[in-house]
């Protein structure tokens, strides 16, 4: 008698562990479907009064500097953010000396699609002096390409300007670039060296 009484206890306490494990890994499944429409896009770092200096093969390339930057990396398209604005000096081998110069109010990264947007009361100065002013700039670094949608204001380095009254698509290096419904004011010293 006391043998069936300690099959039937251990029989009853296996199913019982069995009943909790089942138990359990389904409730597991049911809080990971629960948690997977939790909102994610919050930030995974942030870095307060940011400076940021970029390399290649010992050069620098590009210094940044921020107020606060917000990075979103636990969500399906990553991206990195400056909400209170950006500062970049960006410099070229061809003149080591002379950065160009970025700033905006608004700056967003996506590291993986290698594409930038910056916007508010955005700033350009090149290394070779020339200013452009614009709301809006997107640079797809994969293309090498920058452009705009926005009226874009330039001035040359001997004062002359230009307006693309309907944006502009460059090289993002500023060595080409084509606007669009453009209007102008060049003196007439420039013209005239041009058609010679």
């Amino acid at each position: 008698m006391k043998l069936k009484t300690n099959i039937s206890y251990k029989n009853i306490a296996y199913l019982f562990s069995c009943a909790i494990f089942f138990i359990l890994t389904s409730c597991e499944e049911d809080l990971t479907k629960a948690n997977a429409n939790k909102n994610k896009n919050f930030p995974s770092q942030i870095i307060n009064n940011a400076k940021i200096i970029q390399r290649d093969s010992g050069f620098v390339t590009l210094r940044a500097t921020a107020p606060i930057i917000e990075k979103y990396e636990l969500i399906d398209s990553p991206y990195v953010v400056a909400r209170k604005g950006i500062n970049i000096q960006f410099f070229d081998k061809k003149k080591p000396k002379v950065p160009g110069k970025i700033t905006a109010k608004y700056a967003r990264i996506f590291e993986y699609k290698k594409f930038y947007e910056a916007k508010g009361n955005v700033r350009i100065t090149t290394n070779e002096g020339q200013r452009f002013a614009m709301q809006s700039i997107y640079w797809d670094q994969k293309k090498n390409r920058i452009y705009t949608k926005d009226t874009v204001y330039v001035t040359m380095e001997d004062g002359s300007t230009l307006v693309g009254a309907n944006g502009m698509t460059a090289k993002d290096d500023f060595s080409e670039y084509t606007f669009f419904n453009n209007s102008g004011d060049f003196s007439t010293k420039q013209l005239s060296e041009k058609q010679k």
